[in-house]
């Protein structure tokens, strides 16, 4: 279940429960941010997340134009300033002139975390030749010197929403049965790793991964 969002930029969440996961959407697109058309990025990703969470989140929405220099102090807000553990992009990963969403996340990464793009790649790949046009990254940035400063995980999407829900929660055959996992299935131990809270998926949408020895049972 979310919570309702909106801080100001540079205003600090404080968690309602210590699984509560803080989770910035950006959308990147110059159309959508000046009102030419509806975005349809973020209620695609907040849709998704509700429909696979089990733990509590809390979104903070950003619609902001293809600017290099906007897009990397908006991804500095949420994860310095927010303190978010989690920030998804959508749109602006392609080769055109003004797709600069990698450039201004690989420039405020502390860690690169090549494993996501290389998946994300790979499922599109099944149906869209395409898709190696596209150029998704992902990066964790540390807050401070020391693991108690904590750290965001972000993760560049595809802009469509069809494209998003097949990236986050992999590929399916006729019957329902999971052919090519998405990348969500990897982003709970992620967080968890990098000092986050812990998170649950329903499995039926995403089943989460972690070791036997990183998995919280309940007394």
């Amino acid at each position: 279940m979310s919570t309702p969002n909106p801080p100001v930029a540079g205003e600090r969440l404080a968690r309602s429960h210590p699984d509560e996961l803080i989770c910035g959407l950006v959308s990147i697109s110059d159309r959508a941010s000046t009102g030419v058309y509806v975005d349809q990025g973020i209620p695609a990703l907040k849709t998704w997340l509700e429909g696979a969470l089990k733990t509590p989140v809390r979104f903070v929405e950003r619609l902001i134009p293809d600017e290099q220099a906007a897009i990397s102090a908006t991804l500095i807000d949420l994860a310095d300033n927010v303190a978010c553990d989690l920030v998804l992009t959508t749109g602006g990963t392609g080769p055109s002139r003004r797709d600069v969403t990698p450039e201004a996340t690989l420039a405020v990464a502390t860690k690169e975390m090549p494993g996501f793009g290389e998946q994300m790649r790979q499922i599109s790949l099944r149906f869209v030749p395409t898709v190696i046009l596209s150029r998704q990254v992902a990066v964790i940035r540390e807050r401070g010197a020391t693991e108690a400063d904590g750290a965001t995980l972000i993760i560049n999407l595809p802009g469509q929403p069809k494209a998003i829900r097949e990236t986050l929660e992999g590929l399916r055959d006729d019957q329902q049965a999971l052919v090519a996992g998405g990348v969500f299935a990897a982003v709970p131990y992620c967080i968890q790793l990098i000092g986050g809270p812990y998170i649950e998926t329903r499995d039926a949408v995403c089943k989460a991964f972690r070791p036997k020895t990183a998995i919280r049972h309940s007394l």
